[in-house]
């Protein structure tokens, strides 16, 4: 039986914590960050896990994570 290949862009992305979940960062902070207010972009520091929906097939690109 072959291995299965990891997605190499979501395994830059993802990591997995202790219980199994995926965490993530959050998108919209790289550029154009003048009109955004303070709290909004301190906000997007933060880590946030990724959404139910999308586990199913994150698991499925990140087999080894």
């Amino acid at each position: 039986m072959p291995k299965i290949k990891t997605n190499r862009a979501a395994a830059k992305r993802f990591k997995k914590t202790g219980t199994g979940k995926l965490k993530r960062a959050k998108a919209y902070k790289s550029h154009i960050l003048t009109k955004k207010s303070t709290k909004r972009k301190r906000n997007l520091r933060k880590s946030t896990m990724t959404d139910d929906t999308n586990v199913k097939n994150m698991k499925k690109i990140l087999p080894y994570l």
